[in-house]
């Protein structure tokens, strides 16, 4: 299983639009769109679920392609950093 970033999303775009974009290169497994804390509004990136190979060829035909007049960044995510690894963190 790999799991995508997708950036440069339109801020109108729903998971269900964005699991049929991706669907024609394989099963996607889930979508997660990221939205502000505070107010909810989209933030207008997201992560996809694939398996590993689908995933590879979904990378390579979808990055940097057009939606909504946006072109979108479409690359492996990479793992997420622990907060507070600045080391200026409060006590």
């Amino acid at each position: 299983m790999k799991t995508l970033y997708v950036g440069n999303l339109p801020f109108t775009v729903s998971e269900d639009e964005i699991k049929e974009l991706f669907a024609p290169f394989g099963t996607v497994h889930s979508v997660k769109m990221i939205s502000d804390r505070d107010t909810g509004r989209p933030r207008g990136f997201g992560f996809i679920e694939m398996d590993d190979a689908e995933g590879d060829e979904a990378i390579k035909s979808l990055d940097g392609s057009d939606m909504g007049g946006r072109n979108l960044r479409v690359n492996e995510a990479r793992p997420r950093e622990p907060r507070g690894a600045s080391g200026g963190g409060r006590y």
